[in-house]
């Protein structure tokens, strides 16, 4: 079964270890308070952006999160045409009004992260954006990047295939 870091033929990848992850968050917490934005909902782009967003609502104090679904990577280097919704889909009747930070772990071709963040918009938000890394390729640039990069990325959360059955 493929999965999505199953990049084993890849010579040239960036790997993210847990200790790594944990530092990038940190950064990417300071750079979001030094701004001056603070953010009254995350919203993490799932499922890459889950856990740099569930750690980022710690480190910015943030108790209000939420998660919207888009399916664009279909495996390693293969996407869907185009980025889709899947349901269900986030309460966007309470975010009128709302400063959301958008958060994802990579925005490669910058489509997942446009989408969402003009989903927001349309709902009134006041939406910023935020990754772990960018491809220097992307159509929307994050507000807050911690690196930039053209490799593969391998993320501690997807370094290894799903969990099956043990065979009794």
């Amino acid at each position: 079964m493929a999965y999505h870091a199953d990049a084993t033929d890849l010579a040239d990848k960036e790997v993210l270890t847990w200790e790594g992850f944990g530092a990038a968050q940190r950064e990417i917490a300071q750079a979001v308070a030094d701004s001056g934005f603070h953010p009254t909902v995350i919203v993490a782009v799932a499922r890459g952006g889950m856990a740099v967003a569930g750690a980022l609502t710690y480190s910015l104090g943030v108790k209000l999160t939420d998660a919207i679904n888009v399916e664009f990577y279909t495996d390693v280097d293969q996407t869907l045409p185009d980025p889709i919704l899947l349901a269900p889909m986030l309460d966007t009747e309470s975010i009128t009004g709302k400063k959301i930070l958008v958060v994802d772990d990579v925005a490669d071709s910058g489509r997942t992260l446009g989408l969402v963040i003009k989903l927001l918009r349309g709902f009134g938000a006041d939406v910023r954006s935020a990754v772990l890394y960018a491809k220097p390729s992307t159509l929307v640039q994050p507000d807050f990047v911690w690196r930039t990069t053209d490799r593969w990325i391998v993320f501690p959360w997807s370094a290894e295939p799903p969990v099956t059955a043990r065979d009794a």
